[in-house]
């Protein structure tokens, strides 16, 4: 037995030495020790030694087991180092040459307009103000003077979760928890930005989701001036100095009296163009004085207090400023047309 693994010994290393890849080599590992390899094989016989020869050849087992690992180990550091070498030969980084620039990313214009209207208000005295898109019908509706069954209701046609659960239809809902959390208290001056949701069929002017961004001022001795005198400084600051404004009358469930505002032109200043259908004028919001039962039923005294609110959305406002005709194009994520505003 003790020349069978001499014999073994002086095979595998022969054949180990002339092992040309990793490959050859690990064949040649499993060959020799392996669970099913030639040294095992050997191993098996000594069930049949005197008890004096066992340790002998055990021995000798081991010393041919050595010597074959250290040559596996000496040519695998071997084929290590020329894949090392091999790599760094072909993978050779010029530290000299220019980098790839890489493109720099833009905010989208709906967030550039949202900051700029936020930005205009702040200046003015109002703190900005959010809420959940997934509203109660109570905030949404019911706080608002829209009661269960109300007709105005189906204007905004809703996406209900539950019978008392849906998408805020508005950002109005934010007002009454804003009012309803001061408890009272005035004066109160905030704007409400975010996503609101219906059920509009999308086309160049309509979109299930968009964003709306409200106002409410509640305080003593606020009239409707004071409204008109806030978007007109509003209008300016958006559109230019020489805009002007004028209030439609309209209907809203939560203002008493309302108004839909219009801005003159920003395309033809006035005179009329086929973007104002020569009218001269754009409309941009709707707006009035908050409506009494509405601060009642969120913990003020129309009696004492008064206030005005007003709304706008916030594409209508970018695809006037911009020059968009399609309110899809917010949404396509179209890199071509978003890269347009990147230094805007």
């Amino acid at each position: 037995m003790k020349e069978r693994l001499v014999a073994l010994r002086d095979d595998a290393l022969k054949e180990l030495g002339a092992a040309g890849d990793p490959g050859v080599l690990n064949e040649l590992r499993v060959k020799y020790l392996g669970k099913k390899g030639l040294l095992t094989e050997i191993l098996r016989g000594m069930g049949s030694l005197s008890a004096e020869e066992r340790p002998v050849i055990g021995q000798v087992a081991n010393d041919v087991r050595a010597a074959i690992e250290a040559v596996i180990d000496e040519k695998s550091a071997e084929f290590a180092r020329a894949e090392t070498a091999r790599r760094l030969a072909t993978e050779t980084i010029d530290v000299t040459l220019p980098g790839r620039p890489a493109p720099n990313g833009a905010l989208h214009p709906l967030t550039k307009i949202v900051q700029e209207i936020e930005d205009i208000f702040i200046g003015m005295g109002f703190a900005v103000a959010e809420g959940p898109e997934v509203e109660t019908d109570y905030y949404n509706f019911e706080a608002m003077n829209l009661p269960k069954g109300h007709p105005a209701r189906d204007m905004q046609d809703s996406f209900y979760i539950t019978d008392d659960i849906l998408l805020r239809t508005h950002t109005s809902p934010v007002q009454a928890r804003s009012m309803e959390a001061r408890k009272g208290e005035t004066p109160l001056k905030i704007i409400c930005p975010g996503k609101v949701y219906r059920r509009d069929d999308d086309d160049p002017t309509h979109s299930h989701q968009f964003m709306q961004i409200e106002g409410l001022v509640v305080d003593k001795g606020i009239r409707i001036s004071d409204l008109k005198g806030t978007l007109l400084q509003f209008a300016r600051e958006m559109f230019g100095p020489n805009v002007q404004i004028r209030l439609r009358p309209s209907f809203f469930p939560f203002t008493e009296p309302s108004a839909e505002v219009d801005v003159s032109c920003v395309i033809c200043g006035g005179k009329g163009c086929r973007v104002c259908k020569h009218s001269g004028w754009l409309e941009i919001l709707g707006s009035g004085m908050v409506h009494p039962r509405v601060l009642s039923m969120s913990g003020y005294d129309p009696e004492k207090v008064s206030g005005f609110a007003f709304g706008m959305g916030v594409e209508r406002i970018a695809m006037l400023r911009y020059g968009i005709e399609d309110i899809r194009h917010f949404y396509t994520n179209d890199v071509r047309f978003l890269r347009q505003f990147a230094r805007t």
